[in-house]
């Protein structure tokens, strides 16, 4: 019986993965922009039947206190939308990128702002780390960094059915640098790849229980601090980078100057401060296009947050984003 339950699982699986296969063949043939028509037309017109809606609506009212009905289903609906082009653009991910640094092309699908800083962190001979967040499509900054050959390792959360994770694995795989999955004992392998003199790149607004506190849209959020440790070992360059989607299916990729992160009494990167400031970066991203970002994440979680670690919170002044002149 159990032989039998094994193998009727693994034949799902490969069912499940021909199925997912089969969708994005779908999307192929339609094209890049078709397929993110298709994706965001989806998403937006099924989102009200979707339970954590309520979530999405919920984050954007404590977000933007007062906000008026129709503006909270604009942007609730928009972030759907934009999750569902994302998605359905998979299936491009080896196209999509068409900027040449070389020979810009003004009417080319991709326009990148802050380029010199990818070609600084290629040409410098230390480590990086490069944060970002769940804006546009998010997926595009690892394949950048892949074409401008930029030794980057992408750090990434698998989808949770395995179906899923292992098709997008072979899309990701076969169109960025070098992958990490953000699982038990990923530290060590990311530490590894600082130590060679590589670069991490990676998305720091979900939530993460065993996190620091820093404010995040006007709440107490509890955030990986994975890259403001590593920043205070390594002493390395610290960017951010962000997509924005244009109007005509076309997208800005903005990569900021290094952060100049707080320090301790030592001298030292206070590595709450950093994740803090960081934090801030993503703040004012999401505050300029909140119709891009994923709303429906539960990223608060107030249950999760002790007395004694909120009145801290309460004590620390808000960080202002600083950046080092380049």
């Amino acid at each position: 019986m159990r032989q039998l339950k094994q193998f009727a699982t693994r034949i799902g699986a490969a069912l499940m993965i021909g199925l997912i296969r089969a969708v994005f063949a779908f999307l192929r043939a339609l094209g890049p922009e078709r397929a993110s028509d298709l994706g965001g037309w989806l998403l937006r017109s099924a989102s009200p039947l979707i339970p954590v809606n309520r979530v999405a609506y919920a984050n954007v009212r404590a977000a933007f206190p007062g906000i008026a009905d129709a503006e909270a289903r604009r942007l609730v609906r928009g972030g759907w939308e934009n999750l569902g082009r994302t998605v359905a653009e998979y299936a491009h991910l080896k196209t999509l990128f068409d900027y040449d640094y070389h020979n810009p092309d003004p009417n080319g699908r991709i326009e990148v702002v802050g380029i010199e800083h990818f070609i600084a962190l290629k040409d410098d001979d230390k480590p990086g780390l490069i944060f970002s967040a769940h804006l546009g499509n998010w997926e595009l900054p690892a394949i950048c960094a892949a074409t401008y050959d930029l030794d980057t390792t992408a750090v990434f959360r698998a989808p949770n059915d395995p179906a899923i994770a292992a098709v997008v694995h072979e899309i990701r795989s076969g169109a960025m640098g070098g992958l990490a999955a953000a699982k038990q004992g990923a530290a060590f392998a990311m530490q590894g790849v600082l130590e060679n003199g590589g670069h991490l790149g990676m998305l720091i607004d979900q939530h993460f229980t065993r996190g620091v506190l820093v404010p995040f849209l006007g709440r107490p959020a509890l955030t990986n601090p994975i890259l403001g440790k590593f920043a205070r070992r390594f002493e390395c360059p610290v960017h951010g980078v962000r997509v924005i989607r244009l109007p005509n299916r076309r997208f800005r990729i903005e990569l900021t100057p290094p952060l100049d992160l707080p320090r301790d009494a030592n001298g030292e990167i206070d590595v709450t401060g950093a994740m803090a400031m960081m934090t801030a970066v993503v703040e004012g991203w999401v505050r300029e296009h909140p119709e891009q970002w994923l709303w429906m994440h539960r990223r608060w979680r107030p249950n999760l947050i002790g007395a004694e670690a909120l009145a801290r919170f309460r004590e620390q002044a808000p960080l202002e984003p600083v950046f080092k002149a380049t």
